[in-house]
Parts: C-alpha cells; structure tokens; sequence
C-alpha cells in the first residue's frame, strides 16, 4: 500500500487561469506570504526573483509551476494548515502583478486531517542553491 503526500498549497480553477495569463505576460512567477497587516497578509505574485528569499523563509511547494513562499513567523502559525489560493474581484494595495487585472489573490484555509498530517509534503527553509 502506497501512502499520498499531502501537498500544503494548492489553487483553485480561478486562480489557476489568473496565474496562467500572469505568466504569459511576465515569464515564470514566484508567491510570498508575508503575513503582515492589511494587504501583507494576502499572497504576493511577483515574476520570479523580483522578491529576494530570505534566509528564515519557508518553501511550501509550488501551485502551477511556481515557488510559494512564506515567512518563517507566518509558517509557525499556519504549518497545521492546508492553504488554497483563490482570487477576488477588488484592487489591493500591493505592488502584486494581478492587481491591474481588478482580482486579487487569497488565501483560503483548514486544517489538515489527522491523516493528511501524517503525509505532509515536507518545506524547504532559506533560499534555494
């Protein structure tokens, strides 16, 4: 019998199609959560590179071929929690590259089940060589 990893992001059809013209116009592209207050808190879209990694962020997979990110302060809170990337109508305030299409990412989130939490999928802390 095989076990599943549990992957600890993934996105929503919505957000996939946000993401896939994202990256038609700017080239491969990178997420960070930072989880600061007010649009800090959301998911950050950048082309990738353009937000340097810090030592302490964490590597939580990838949703459509890109990296995401968070800070260690956010993973410490949310390292129990399944994150589902989905977009909204509205402009934020952040210099996030789907704010010009009038959507904005989200995070929306759960907790692991006790046997997904057996499986998770495991992080990646510091930048990658």
């Amino acid at each position: 019998m095989t076990t599943q990893t549990t992957f600890r992001v993934d996105v929503t059809p919505a957000a996939s199609d946000v993401i896939a013209k994202l990256k038609a116009e700017n080239g491969p592209l990178m997420f960070h959560q930072s989880g600061g207050c007010c649009d800090g808190s959301s998911p950050m879209c950048y082309e990738d590179g353009e937000f340097i990694i810090g030592s302490s962020d964490v590597l939580l997979g990838q949703i459509e071929g890109c990296n995401f990110w968070m800070s260690s302060d956010q993973f410490e809170y949310w390292q129990h929690t399944h994150l589902t990337i989905d977009v909204t109508p509205g402009r934020g305030a952040s210099f996030s590259l789907e704010i010009p299409m009038g959507v904005r990412f989200m995070i929306r989130s759960r907790l692991f089940e006790p046997d997904e939490a057996e499986h998770l999928a495991p992080v990646h802390v510091g930048p990658l060589d």
